[in-house]
């Protein structure tokens, strides 16, 4: 563990793995948080050198904050709901066009302990990756346990995606 890191041993490796894949094939990221509330940027700028890769790291909790900050149509949010397939390629898309960044990846989710609903329970996530070139695309996750938990199954998850779109 890195002194000072409020992560675990192993995903700090994971996350300095990633950071020398992204670093060999000169790629630089960002991402676009909202229920990780910035975990995945931690994560990452928690290992040392991560500022040669790291582009950015961007909250936006608010639906308000996506269209502001990422350009997220509204009328997208109001339509299919900020905790959506969409609404997680909206956010990619944004944070990699808006930061200049070879790639982007994205979190929108219900973290709970409240705020869930039959169509959208807790631990509903969508994680979205936007590569240059690409069209962005959104992957479902139902995740179990609390809010902690079900944040850091997302960051983890986020970093194997960024992982498998590496030439």
């Amino acid at each position: 563990m890195i002194p000072g890191a409020p992560f675990a041993a192993d995903d700090l490796a994971a996350a300095a793995a990633l950071l020398d894949r992204l670093r060999g094939a000169g790629w630089r990221l960002a991402a676009a948080e909202s229920c990780t509330g910035g975990l995945i940027a931690g994560l990452l700028t928690a290992v040392p050198g991560s500022s040669d890769v790291v582009e950015a790291g961007l909250v936006t909790y608010s639906n308000t904050a996506k269209t502001r900050l990422l350009g997220v149509p509204a009328a997208l949010v109001a339509a299919e709901g900020a905790v959506s397939d969409a609404v997680a390629c909206a956010m990619a898309d944004g944070a990699r066009r808006m930061t200049g960044a070879d790639i982007a990846i994205s979190a929108t989710g219900v973290a709970g302990p409240g705020g869930g609903s039959d169509a959208k329970p807790v631990g509903l996530v969508f994680v979205g990756l936007a590569v240059a070139d690409r069209p962005a695309t959104a992957t479902r996750l139902l995740l179990d346990g609390d809010r902690g938990g079900i944040r850091m199954a997302t960051v983890r998850r986020a970093l194997d995606l960024v992982a498998a779109a590496l030439p």
